[in-house]
């Protein structure tokens, strides 16, 4: 089991769900990025599709590991937040750009979505608050 997460919306540091992820990680993260489409939910969180759907594409995030002794708490909590939002966000693995198999969370759909061209939902949030 892997004890890595690709996050790259409101888990962020400095974002509304950081405070959730924030006790079951070791460190601040590394930048990386993996395969995929990022939207706008317009719900105040992004949507990610993970993948290479036509033209290529790739979501900015980060790579967090998780406290070991806590991994099973880590994914309980996190299955059950993101779980709980429209869309049904799923857990799945990833590859990212950097090589790492990491969990991630990933859109299983209803809502409409805004694509999010550059991948970035940091990057989104500055242009719509500019």
């Amino acid at each position: 089991m892997s004890d890595l997460l690709f996050a790259y919306g409101t888990l962020l540091p400095g974002d509304v769900r950081w405070h959730v992820l924030e006790p079951f990680v070791l460190d601040d993260g590394t930048p990386d990025r993996t395969d995929g489409h990022l939207y706008d939910t317009g719900e105040g969180y992004p949507a990610a599709r993970f993948g290479a759907e036509g033209a290529a594409a790739h979501i900015e995030g980060r790579v967090f590991r998780l406290r070991p002794e806590r991994l099973d708490d880590a994914l309980r909590v996190l299955d059950e937040v993101e779980g709980a939002v429209a869309g049904d966000y799923r857990r799945v693995r990833v590859t990212t750009h950097a090589g790492h198999h990491a969990w991630a969370y990933a859109y299983g759909g209803g809502l409409q979505l805004e694509p999010i061209g550059d991948g970035s939902w940091v990057a989104h949030l500055a242009r719509r608050a500019g």
